[in-house]
């Protein structure tokens, strides 16, 4: 297999766990809904509160929470302030935004590190009304970190193959 070959493989690679992260989330947000309609169902209609449903919901919200911020990290739509970066020259947009990304994959590594310990503290625990282990409500927490770190690193090594094969508009003329 050559270079192209395995680049082609990788980002297809990343495309596919991007969309699971973003089905895994879509469905937990699909279950979130239909969880509410039966509590409201339940309260109203049979006068018998669902009391499961808090608890479920807590679970949908970190997973759709985390899951969707890891794909916002490769989509490049998640939360930026690009005003400063926009005011340097386009060699130094480059390199804050290595920077940031740089800092992304750092946090995203911690994150996945310590909800790992947090996961391994909480899995003889029990989440009260669900009868699952506690540690449950870490693992996107760990996936979320691990994709935030994987995504992140590659926008650094886009950016930085970017920069080596482009060549300055001063030299473009000569």
């Amino acid at each position: 297999m050559n270079n192209k070959n395995i680049l082609y493989v990788y980002d297809k690679l990343l495309v596919y766990i991007k969309r699971v992260a973003n089905i895994v989330s879509g469905l937990a947000m699909i279950t979130l809904v239909f969880s509410f309609a039966w509590l409201v169902y339940g309260r109203y209609v049979l006068n018998d509160t669902p009391t499961w449903v808090e608890q479920l919901s807590l679970l949908l919200v970190i997973t759709i929470s985390f899951l969707t911020a890891a794909v916002g990290i490769h989509e490049r739509t998640h939360l930026s302030v690009d005003i400063l970066t926009q005011m340097l020259p386009v060699s130094g947009q480059a390199m804050v935004g290595i920077a940031a990304d740089i800092i992304m994959a750092i946090f995203g590594l911690l994150m996945a590190i310590n909800a790992v310990d947090l996961a391994e503290f909480a899995w003889s625990k029990k989440i009260p009304l669900l009868g699952i282990s506690d540690a449950t409500r870490y693992f996107p927490v760990i996936i979320s970190g691990s994709l935030i770190f994987v995504f992140s690193l590659d926008r650094v090594v886009r950016t930085i193959h970017h920069l080596t094969r482009t060549k300055p508009i001063s030299q473009e003329n000569n």
